[in-house]
């Protein structure tokens, strides 16, 4: 007989009930510390105790026949409380009697419980705290599954707030004006585009009546590729430029080429026959030889909603200004405007300097500065009501190419921006003179003696400002390494052997390039090896150490820097000769014309995005 047959189970094994007594070597009953069982006489050889001889003596036999298990049998009498109380009293007194016996549950170990049953109470204890901690436990899974809903419902809606963004800016497709798909890694140019278009409400008084959208204000930020420094080179809208034919795609998905345009204002480049986003860059490239990569172009509501979402720029003036065809009207000092008065000021003309557009442009410089330092501000970066209406304000006034029309592509696009610290952006203008041409002077056109060491010096990615002391001392001695190659020993021109390839300079560069070499500068072992495996941006000569004479005398004579020259391992030519590689990039303009890059930027007139500077 067993526990289990006599209704105190409780959850324990009936083989666990059984224990070995240390004392006497024999296994024993045990059911609860309040009701001691009579030792078992004789010792069991195995691990199960016997059920037969000496049961009769501890009366177990006799309980068991009298004692009815629940829904199995209904035979016999079943015993009356007071009759099982008495026969635990006679076994307890029979135990306590017995000479060298001792008393289970003192010395015996407790019956061990089973895995999934709850722990006994202690005596005196209802056992009412597992079912408060069962009733914690649910609270907590409730509120847990609450969470979860929260977060989801979070989640959900940042996704869906992020398609949102993404309906909120617009594309256009411009070929291989741009250059694809964004890269973190690399130096970019982005073309930033103001049209005058009279799109949004209240932008009626502004603008040409019926204009298509010209490039009123045009930007071209250059940021370096260790973002130390970053350079905003303004475009002035009355420079007389070259437009190329421009291939633009149409609404149904064909393309169509709009014809360029000789000795026009750069402004047409825009909006002007058809004329996309995609010309004004093609126009920039023409001009500068920088190719931008991407382009931002906003209309009016632009400056309105971004200065509205950041709670207003402040801006200076040295004179009181009461303009009547632009109706801004501000005191003397400092001023915080948004909205229509920022749009006011960014546009008025014939309150500054000269009142033409190159006064209007430092301006324009001045405001831009004042509405990076108030983006990245931390009472900007701080407000998340802030950051929401400038995401919206934002991505609702853009229009960009596709290879950054998404908005996570933008926020990485904003994040590489905002490591060049405000003190090194620099805003400068491209050097122009009054056109010649005219009579009285309206219009600009580049100015030949100082543009060119502007553009060369964005162009091979020079800063116009000072950055850290280390990282100008680590510039330091890499121009100086850079400046040894090309000091030392020279081959003669008869000994130099180099394979030309095309990596990027109009078709037929190679060849013309190896015909000149031969001819004119007499490097007879030279051949064509075609067309490199890539384009790339600059023309480069790679060469092993023990051809460094030769590659010094062949630098002299294409005009390379020692950027250019890139020491690396022996190649091949057609004859099995070691032989030097020259691959034309897309800076090369014609055998003859230096490639060497500055050193450093010109000295040219500049601001700096940290600078506070008061409109004149």
């Amino acid at each position: 007989m067993d526990a289990q047959g006599r209704g105190r189970a409780e959850n324990v094994d009936p083989a666990d009930q059984w224990v070995l007594n240390p004392n006497t070597g024999e296994y024993e009953l045990r059911l609860s510390t309040s009701s001691p069982q009579s030792p078992v006489p004789g010792q069991r050889r195995t691990g199960r105790p016997s059920r037969s001889g000496n049961a009769a003596r501890t009366g177990r036999e006799s309980r068991a026949a009298g004692q009815t298990r629940a829904g199995k049998s209904r035979s016999g009498q079943s015993r009356t409380d007071q009759g099982r109380a008495d026969e635990q009293t006679s076994v307890s007194r029979e135990t306590r009697e017995a000479p060298g016996r001792v008393a289970p549950g003192r010395d015996v170990p407790g019956p061990r419980r089973r895995r999934t049953a709850p722990e006994e109470p202690a005596p005196g204890r209802r056992g009412r705290r597992p079912a408060k901690k069962a009733r914690t436990k649910k609270a907590l899974m409730w509120t847990g599954g609450s969470m979860a809903l929260v977060l989801l419902a979070v989640g959900v809606s940042g996704y869906l707030y992020l398609r949102h963004l993404e309906g909120n800016v617009s594309t256009t497709d411009v070929g291989d004006a741009g250059s694809g798909n964004f890269s973190k890694d690399e130096a970019f140019n982005i073309l930033l585009i103001g049209t005058d278009k009279r799109t949004g409400e209240g932008n009626d008084g502004y603008g040409d009546t019926g204009s298509a959208g010209h490039a009123d204000t045009t930007i071209l930020l250059h940021v370096s590729k260790d973002r130390t420094n970053a350079t905003a080179l303004s475009i002035p809208r009355d420079l007389i430029v070259d437009i190329p034919d421009c291939p633009t795609q149409q609404e149904d998905g064909t393309e169509e080429i709009v014809a360029g345009s000789p000795g026009v204002r750069f402004n047409t480049s825009l909006g002007q026959e058809g004329r996309d986003a995609g010309c004004t860059m093609r126009t920039v490239e023409e001009v500068t030889g920088i190719k931008p990569d991407h382009f931002m172009m906003a209309d009016f509501n632009a400056i309105k909603t971004l200065t509205t979402a950041v709670d207003g720029v402040e801006v200076c003036v040295e004179e009181a200004v009461n303009d009547p065809d632009s109706k801004l009207v501000l005191p003397e000092g400092k001023s915080v405007i948004e909205g229509e008065q920022a749009l006011a000021f960014v546009r008025t003309r014939h309150s500054w300097g000269n009142q033409g557009d190159l006064d209007r442009i430092k301006v324009q410089q001045q405001f831009l500065a004042s509405l990076m330092r108030k983006i990245s501000s931390s009472d900007t970066l701080t407000s998340p009501s802030k950051l929401l209406s400038l995401a919206e304000a934002a991505t609702d006034a853009l229009t960009v190419d596709t290879g950054i029309g998404k908005v996570s592509t933008l926020t990485d696009v904003a994040l590489e921006l905002k490591k060049v610290p405000t003190k090194n952006i620099t805003f400068t203008t491209v050097p122009v003179i009054d056109n010649p041409a005219e009579p009285t002077p309206v219009t600009v056109v580049v100015d030949e003696t100082k543009a060119p060491e502007v553009f060369d010096a964005i162009n091979n990615d020079v800063s116009f400002t000072e950055v850290k002391e280390q990282e100008a001392a680590a510039a330091a001695a890499e121009k100086a390494e850079i400046a040894e190659r090309l000091e030392g020993p020279q081959s003669d021109a008869s000994e130099v052997r180099v394979q030309v390839l095309n990596g990027g300079a109009e078709d037929g560069s190679a060849g013309t390039t190896l015909s000149w070499l031969q001819i004119e500068e007499g490097v007879v072992k030279s051949e064509n090896a075609g067309n490199a495996t890539a384009e790339q941006a600059t023309t480069t000569l790679e060469y092993a150490p023990d051809q460094a004479d030769q590659a010094r005398k062949l630098a002299e004579i294409m005009g390379l820097s020692g950027s250019a020259m890139k020491p690396g391992e022996s190649v091949t030519n057609s004859q099995g000769q070691p032989t030097m590689t020259l691959i034309l990039g897309k800076d090369f303009e014609g055998p003859g014309t230096s490639l060497t890059a500055p050193a450093e930027a010109p000295d040219v007139e500049k601001s700096t995005a940290d600078e506070v500077l008061c409109a004149s």
